[in-house]
């Protein structure tokens, strides 16, 4: 029983290892853009 437990935890610290070995290949997180559109306000608010 030992045996298997400790194989399927090097399976999930692999797979683990795998995963964040792919999202720091991939760069991380994109720079942001700017987000602009004209906003209409309504007459009351002038």
């Amino acid at each position: 029983m030992a045996v298997k437990r400790s194989r399927i935890a090097g399976i999930v610290i692999l797979g683990l290892v795998a995963i964040l070995v792919v999202a720091w290949i991939d760069g991380g997180e994109e720079p942001l853009h700017p987000i602009s559109q004209p906003v209409e306000i309504p007459e009351s608010a002038r």
